[in-house]
This record gives C-alpha cells, sequence and structure tokens, in this order.
C-alpha cells in the first residue's frame, strides 16, 4: 500500500510510453536507413511501429523531434559501445587502436543506425533552417579523439601534431565507412579497421617507434 507521503511523478514518463518512444525510433531508424530521409515520412515510420500517425504525434511533435531522439540514439548506442573496449586500454597507442577499430565494429554490428545518421546527415537543415540534431552530441566522440592524441603526445608516444586536426580527420575516414558500405554491402570492415588502424598509427607515431 502506497503511503500517503508518496507522490507520483506525472510528469515521468511511464514503462509503457518509454517503450513505445523507443519503439518508433527504432523504426525511424530502420526507415531512414532502407529508404533514405525525406521517404522515411511519419506515416510510414508510423506504419512500421504498427500505430498511427496520431500516436506517433503524440510522443514527437514533429519528424524535427523524431529526428532530434534518434540522432541522440544513435550516439548514445555507439558510446555505449566503444566506450568500455576503449576505456580498458593502458596506453594511448592502444586506446586510439581500440577507438578506431570499436568504432568500425559498431557498424559492421549496427549498420542501420550509422546509415540512418549519414542520411540523416546529407539532408541538411532543418524546415526552420537549423541543424536536424543537436551538434553537441558529437562532441563526447570528437573529445575522446583529441584526449587520446593529447595523452599520447603527452607521453611522447604520439609525434608533435594539431591534436583538432588529426581527431577531425579520423572522424570523417570513420564517416564515410556507411557510405562505402551502402555501394558495397561484401566490404570486408575487419580488413578496413585493420587497414585504418595502421594508417594513424603511421600517422601519429613517434619518431622512435620504440616509444610504442
Amino acid at each position: 500500500m502506497r503511503s500517503e507521503t508518496q507522490t507520483v511523478d506525472q510528469s515521468r514518463p511511464s514503462f509503457i510510453e518509454q517503450a513505445r518512444r523507443a519503439q518508433i525510433i527504432d523504426c525511424a531508424i530502420e526507415a531512414i536507413a532502407e529508404l533514405g530521409f525525406a521517404q522515411a515520412s511519419l506515416a510510414q515510420i508510423a506504419k512500421r511501429a504498427g500505430v498511427s500517425t496520431g500516436v506517433t504525434l503524440y510522443y514527437f511533435s514533429g519528424k524535427d523531434e523524431l529526428i532530434r531522439a534518434v540522432a541522440a540514439h544513435v550516439f548514445r548506442t555507439g558510446e555505449a559501445f566503444i566506450r568500455p573496449r576503449v576505456d580498458a586500454q593502458e596506453g594511448p597507442a592502444g586506446a586510439l587502436a581500440t577507438f578506431i577499430s570499436a568504432s568500425v565494429a559498431f557498424i559492421a554490428e549496427k549498420p542501420a543506425l550509422p546509415r540512418a545518421m549519414m542520411n540523416i546527415m546529407r539532408a541538411g537543415v532543418d524546415q526552420g533552417g537549423g541543424p536536424r540534431f543537436d551538434p553537441g552530441i558529437t562532441a563526447a566522440r570528437r573529445e575522446g579523439f583529441e584526449s587520446i592524441l593529447a595523452w599520447g603526445q603527452r607521453e611522447g608516444v604520439f609525434r608533435p601534431f594539431d591534436v583538432r586536426v588529426m581527431a577531425a580527420t579520423i572522424i570523417e575516414v570513420l564517416d564515410f565507412i556507411p557510405s562505402r558500405l551502402a555501394l558495397e554491402p561484401d566490404l570486408d570492415l575487419t580488413a578496413y579497421a585493420a587497414e585504418l588502424v595502421e594508417l594513424f598509427r603511421r600517422a601519429t607515431r613517434a619518431d622512435d617507434p620504440a616509444k610504442e
């Protein structure tokens, strides 16, 4: 029996509401990845979720809000997949290699998520002329690469270079993979990851290989 002093937080979504919201986000990812951004209408997404468009609009005010939720979900899921693997590394060289290889493994394991993000980014600005998702959600990945690169420089493992430029270059290379995969579905991502790890090992290594 609930105590008279206990109150219910009416603003907090119920478990069923949270599950329904997550289902709509998952169906939006599938639709955007498969059909492209423009063709993935709210009606198409609602149909995949087995609900009406009106139900979708109960949880999201419109497509723009749903897209922001999709982008946030993709980056949260990616971080949850990648971060534990990187955090388990004891040195900057291993952390950088693992960050790169785990990023590619995430694309291989959950291809619809990065492909949906690729299609969202290609769609440009929203109807109001603003970004389709909060740019801040990408900060954790950028800051993660930058912190590893700076760590390696402090340890003398990595050569001097502009950390921001190197981090941006790694991210751009990783973000190209969904486009390549769309054209080559049989692309060997394990070999692709190994090539990228070796490429950036050579690009970042100190002059003295013994320091690695």
